[in-house]
């Protein structure tokens, strides 16, 4: 499932059908990781939501491409709101920046680890739509900089405290979201839509530990 997100207040018709949508994109989603895009068929997916197909064309009026789409839109804005309220949570706690990008750290394995068909969505989806010219894609590129642009902020600020070394805050995010992702793929079964930590840790707790080393510290022995 992906993150909840705001809705305000609505009639009863509209909470309806925001409720019929939700149901189809998630059972699109489940289909999704299950089959992949291209093994899914509207049918399945309109099976599992318990609706006729010509319904899910009421609500995605392109098929299973504008499901895909809606999907992908709602992960990469669910992103941007983890990482803006994590270290919107966290600030002025008196801990150091370390810490603060450590539980960072934590908290997104854990989110994919207990939304393994989002983390599917992300690293075979998301990124096989990128390299192509799809019409959609340039509104998908700008979502996912959102989602990005959540989390220079708080390293602009690190560095503009001296708290971290001053390097491109941009390169720094993507280095740092490229070894969460890169730490979970490792760890994930694709085939079965799988993510448990590796057997070098005992939790992902350990792992962000290990994550946090590489990034703060290199691997170059200490003195």
């Amino acid at each position: 499932m992906l993150l909840d997100m705001e809705v305000p207040t609505l009639s009863r018709r509209d909470r309806e059908r925001l409720a019929r949508r939700r149901a189809m994109l998630d059972a699109a989603l489940v289909v999704f990781a299950d089959k992949g895009y291209d093994g899914a068929t509207l049918d399945e997916i309109a099976e599992r939501a318990e609706f006729g197909k010509g319904t899910l064309y009421n609500y995605f009026p392109d098929g299973k491409e504008s499901i895909l789409f809606a999907l992908l839109d709602e992960m990469f804005d669910g992103m941007a709101a983890l990482v803006r309220t994590h270290f919107e949570q966290v600030a002025g706690d008196g801990r150091s920046t370390r810490e603060h990008f450590r539980d960072f750290i934590a908290r997104l394995l854990h989110h994919f680890t207990d939304n393994r068909e989002t983390f599917f969505l992300l690293i075979k989806e998301a990124q096989r739509l990128m390299l192509t010219e799809h019409a959609h894609v340039p509104s998908l590129h700008r979502r996912r900089d959102r989602a990005m642009d959540e989390l220079v902020k708080p390293i602009e600020r690190a560095i503009t405290a001296s708290e971290l070394r001053p390097l491109p805050p941009i390169l720094v995010a993507h280095m740092l979201m490229g070894n969460i992702k890169g730490y979970l793929m490792y760890a994930s079964p694709l085939s079965e839509c799988d993510v448990e930590p590796g057997d070098e840790f005992a939790s992902l707790d350990e792992a962000a530990d290990f994550i946090t080393t590489i990034l703060f510290d290199g691997l170059l022995p200490r003195d």
